[in-house]
């Protein structure tokens, strides 16, 4: 599959975004014209540089507001045309994007636009240029893709074709499948774009809030797998205008665009496979049909089975090592050659790590998880332009492969074992505290904070190296304003990683509390008791929140005043119950304990704004 990108969906000068989009593999780029006309490059200077890049200039766009004009208006953008097929020429270039008029369109009628795009084509002809007509979805009286292939057939001139876009396509819902009854040859470029389902005109939304590829909710590798069907094999570029990509560092989003097509292919792929072709029998044993367009797939891994370890890094361990000791860890003591300790309650195990952590504030820096063969997914991950996290190791020491998450947050793929038990863990040395009999727990989820910047980039991070499903995002109110919430787990729930934006203020340096690292146990009650008698500084639940909690559910007066009394929140859906409490916060980690009852799947959700509003008081209080 060639790859392109257009270079409206990346910030910085045209020179930049051509660099970026070499250094991250593309094939070919789109010149959106706005970025040539504030470019001091002269047209033969890009070409130039084009060339020596290794990049195609695969389509200039876009040309706006041709069609179903009156004569005098048909006239200028003839005119219009040919300045833009002499500045191709010096460019190199021979494919131009038409979209469909939505604004100067006067006269609704196909037989009237067809004249005039036979017009266009025979004058791109003579320029050697081939029109590619796009039905924008907003467009006055061309929104569909349908509509604008018949107009392209009528025409029936070899300059003539049609561009496909995603986005103009699933956001108004129209069906992909007659995508497989286009003539192939007529098929002259197909766009890709995602989007979360929003409920607002489409033109603000495609113009604020497309994304890249498995960063959204279209069904885009059906979109592209018709579009295989049809034959076509031309470039499948990105077409992305979004606020947060075009304030962002050009060389990571480059990155993230080319993982996101790199995952695009793949998925298709697979839905081709599984995806009968019309006509055929579902499970016939028949062979899997070759199309003209192949479509490369990755090492295929299955979803991590669980967490193997959570690390926090920090330079000063002391309130870390008496918070989990509170919370009932035992200390296995430090590593055999580096300055790190391991903690462990039950399968939970929780890294300190004291290296390269000067003047540093305890944040979680690492995250282990158990997966079937290490090795095969890190080569996945690389695949996906994960860059490699290499740490040094002596003899008989266990050799992790690691990978870094957007956030810069070191993901480790560790090689698990039935029994939940980890081969690294007789690296360290005898413990100073062993309980006889130490509760059951595990790692139940971890919740990381993100950049505003790289938000949906780590969405596709985690979908496409380590297999993880995104839920339906939630936003929470905080005193600092809203904070989305976006769940990644696998399909059992043994892996939960809950990423959350935090508002703008926290994430410019703003004191902040939105990781932290939950753990399951069987007894809450009786683990909170133990934590008290330790001294364990609980977050503090306001009277307020019990009285709520007793309207909402009629809670038993006794439970409810043991609820009180420990600062423990709960909840109760048609699962099952929800019970936890959070630790005070150190540096930017906090630790939350919880116990599942029934089969309650969530996070206390309707508990959340209690607790960033008693961590934003004690956090803030002068």
């Amino acid at each position: 599959m060639r790859t392109g990108i257009a270079t409206v969906c990346l910030s910085g000068t045209l020179k930049e975004k051509m660099q970026a989009c070499a250094i991250a593999g593309f094939d070919g780029i789109e010149i959106f014209e706005q970025d040539l006309v504030t470019s001091p490059l002269s047209p033969e200077d890009v070409r130039k540089m084009a060339a020596d890049l290794g990049l195609g200039l695969d389509l200039y766009q876009p040309f706006r507001d041709f069609d179903g004009v009156t004569p005098d208006l048909l006239k200028a953008n003839l005119r219009r045309a040919e300045a833009k097929f002499k500045l191709m020429s010096r460019l190199g270039m021979d494919t131009i994007l038409v979209c469909s008029n939505v604004a100067t369109a006067t006269i609704d009628d196909d037989a009237l636009r067809a004249d005039q795009l036979a017009e266009l084509a025979q004058l791109a002809g003579d320029h050697g240029i081939k029109v590619a007509y796009e039905a924008l979805a907003w467009g006055k009286y061309v929104n569909d893709y349908e509509h604008a292939y018949r107009l392209v057939e009528a025409v029936d001139h070899p300059n003539l074709g049609t561009c496909l876009d995603s986005f103009h396509i699933l956001s108004r819902d129209w069906d992909t499948a007659p995508i497989e009854n286009i003539n192939p040859e007529k098929i002259f470029f197909v766009q890709v774009a995602d989007a979360p389902k929003l409920s607002m005109d489409v033109l603000s939304w495609s113009r604020h809030y497309r994304v890249f590829p498995g960063e959204g909710q279209f069904e885009l590798a059906k979109f592209m797998g018709h579009v295989v069907r049809a034959g076509y094999t031309g470039p499948v570029s990105l077409e992305v205008f979004n606020d947060v990509f075009r304030q962002s560092d050009v060389d990571r989003t480059a990155v993230d665009a080319m993982r996101s097509l790199i995952w695009l292919e793949e998925q298709s792929a697979n839905w081709l496979a599984d995806a009968p072709a019309a006509g055929t029998v579902p499970g016939g044993g028949a062979p899997r049909r070759r199309y003209p367009m192949e479509l490369a797939t990755l090492p295929k891994v299955n979803e991590p089975a669980g967490f193997n370890f959570a690390e926090v890094k920090a330079d000063d361990t002391a309130q870390l090592e008496k918070l989990l000791g509170q919370l009932g860890f035992a200390f296995e003591g430090r590593h055999r050659t580096k300055d790190v300790q391991l903690w462990t309650m039950g399968q939970a195990r929780v890294i300190i790590n004291e290296q390269a952590a000067s003047h540093a504030e305890p944040a979680i820096a690492a995250l282990g998880f158990d997966v079937d063969s290490p090795v095969i997914a890190s080569a996945r991950a690389q695949q996906l332009k994960a860059p490699v996290v290499a740490r040094k190791v002596q003899a008989h020491e266990e050799v992790f492969q690691g990978i870094a998450a957007p956030d810069s947050t070191e993901i480790f793929l560790c090689q698990g074992s039935p029994d939940g038990t980890a081969a690294w863990t007789h690296e360290f040395g005898e413990g100073l505290q062993h309980p006889s009999a130490g509760a059951r727990a595990v790692i139940d989820h971890v919740n990381l904070a993100q950049p505003w910047q790289h938000f949906d980039e780590a969405v596709l991070f985690y979908t496409s190296a380590l297999a993880l499903e995104p839920q339906p995002f939630a936003e929470v109110p905080s005193p600092s304003g809203l904070v989305r919430s976006q769940v990644m787990q696998t399909s059992d729930g043994a892996v939960r990683l809950v990423l959350n934006l935090a508002p703008v203020q926290q994430a410019h340096g703003q004191k902040t509390y939105q990781e932290h690292i939950a753990f399951a146990v069987d007894d809450l009650v009786s683990t909170a008791r133990a934590a008290r008698d330790k001294g364990l500084e609980f977050l503090q639940i306001p009277a307020n929140y019990y009285e709520d909690l007793d309207a909402r559910f009629d809670l038993d007066p006794g439970f409810l005043a043991t609820l009180q009394e420990l600062n423990l929140l709960f909840d109760r859906d048609a699962d099952g119950e929800f019970l936890h409490f959070y630790t005070a916060t150190v540096g930017s980690v906090f630790f939350e304990m919880v116990e599942r009852r029934g089969r309650y799947d969530g996070y206390g959700a309707p508990n959340a704004p209690v607790r960033h509003a008693v961590q934003y008081d004690s956090l803030h209080r002068t």
